[in-house]
């Protein structure tokens, strides 16, 4: 049995609904697609073009970021210790006015090398220019859904302009990159988006057959305003609209009654919970034992760099369970299986992947991380979940393979300069802000 990469030695956590640990694993790649997983003694006759050494190491699925704004990297330190309203319109707004595609472009790239750093191989991201994310992730090698921003914020005519770009952005990028990439469309929010615009941005989704990622009940105050503005809140609007739909990637979701999570369950919308940036912004702590247990998918976001600082997949998944066993009060809440879960199989489900990603099965794409543990931290091991979790830094990410294609080995990046994609983003970030 011939095979592109084979990975020995290792021990494998699958994240299938198994829910078992293999050590002495292999695991063959083939065409890009995963042929064998499993213990080496039950392995079939196996040779390979390259195979990696996985004595010491951990293998499990590429981390899957289900919500961020990447260009954001050169703003990252420029907008801190403000509230969300003064952060945006004081801080982040005038900066992105001022965007030129290759800011973008360079911000994208620089994300796309430090998420390969990190582990995380597949990523939903919401922004402007988002033709330059594209190029920078066919460059880069990841695995991506990208939604170009639309926000109206009283000028109808900039809503519409953005939202018909928007679709051309669809129609030519969905697919793009070897089918790495994937569009959705991108209304920014309730409050930035009239009725009429998110019901126009539902019916062109629908209408070609790709998804919505929007940002939903993130602030306390914006939620007032949605309800003495409508008479509804934010779900309750959406759902009058008829917007609430299987293919809706909600990020936030702090602020939400029980009625309003049940509705979101019965439309199987899709969630990110955003641990650390939800933090930083004193927003809230969203209720992801409730929305779980109502059946609601919930994967994991960064979001973006000027409200987060990093684009680490493994600090959020700590912080994500340490913050909601402080808000439950309850020590057993997202026990580790699930918090890897959310980073993995259930980010790639709430971006509708899971049939491709998510997962190390047999006749998946190969999106596979390979974690170093013979580090003091992550010594010894009692319980590997435990240790992913609560011990593992991206930093310590050896390898990382995208569709059978190894982007990262022994810390070494292969498809990007590193030097010049930091040199770049710099730059970028300068001339910025002398603008």
């Amino acid at each position: 049995m011939k095979a592109d990469i084979l990975i020995r030695g290792c021990t494998i956590l699958p994240m299938d609904e198994k829910r078992e640990i293999l050590e002495q694993g292999l695991i063959a790649i083939r065409k890009g697609v995963i042929t064998y997983v499993g213990r080496e003694t039950d392995a079939p006759s196996l040779r390979a073009e390259e195979t990696i050494d996985g004595h010491g190491k951990v293998v499990a699925p590429g981390l899957v970021n289900c919500h961020t704004h990447l260009p954001m990297t050169i703003f990252r330190g420029v907008a801190e210790d403000q509230e969300l309203g003064k952060w945006l319109s004081d801080t982040i707004w005038p900066l992105e006015a001022k965007l030129k595609p290759g800011d973008v472009y360079d911000g994208a790239l620089l994300g796309c090398l430090e998420m390969i750093k990190s582990g995380t191989t597949c990523f939903a991201d919401m922004y402007f220019h988002e033709d330059m994310v594209a190029k920078a992730v066919e460059r880069a090698g990841l695995r991506a859904v990208l939604a170009p921003g639309i926000i109206e914020a009283g000028d109808s005519e900039r809503g519409e302009k953005l939202l018909k770009e928007g679709v051309g952005f669809a129609r030519k990028f969905h697919g793009f990159a070897d089918g790495r990439v994937r569009v959705r469309l991108g209304p920014h929010t309730v409050y930035t988006c009239s009725p009429n615009l998110l019901m126009k941005a539902r019916d062109r989704a629908s209408e070609l057959n790709i998804g919505i990622h929007i940002h939903l009940a993130e602030s306390k105050e914006r939620v007032k305003s949605t309800k003495e503005k409508y008479g509804f809140t934010e779900v309750e609007l959406l759902e009058s609209l008829g917007f609430l739909k299987p293919d809706v990637l909600a990020a936030h979701c702090i602020h939400l009654s029980e009625e309003e999570m049940r509705l979101m369950a019965k439309r199987d919308v899709k969630v990110s919970y955003n641990p650390v940036a939800n933090m930083k912004l004193a927003l809230g702590v969203p209720k992801i034992r409730d929305l779980m247990g109502l059946g609601v998918t919930v994967g994991i976001g960064t979001d973006g760099p000027a409200s987060n600082n990093d684009l680490d997949m493994f600090d959020d998944m700590r912080v994500a369970a340490l913050l909601q066993k402080v808000s439950y009060m309850d020590s057993t809440v997202l026990p580790l299986h699930s918090v890897l879960g959310m980073a993995t199989i259930g980010g790639a489900r709430a971006l509708g992947l899971e049939g491709s990603v998510g997962s190390l099965e047999v006749g998946k794409k190969a999106d596979v991380i390979l974690v170093d543990f013979k580090k003091p931290h992550l010594t010894p091991v009692h319980d590997f979940y435990a240790n992913v979790v609560y011990s593992a830094r991206g930093s310590d990410v050896d390898t990382v393979i995208v569709d059978g294609k190894i982007l990262m080995e022994g810390r070494k990046v292969r498809t990007l300069d590193e030097e010049e994609v930091r040199v770049r983003a710099r730059e970028s970030a300068l001339d910025l802000l002398a603008r």
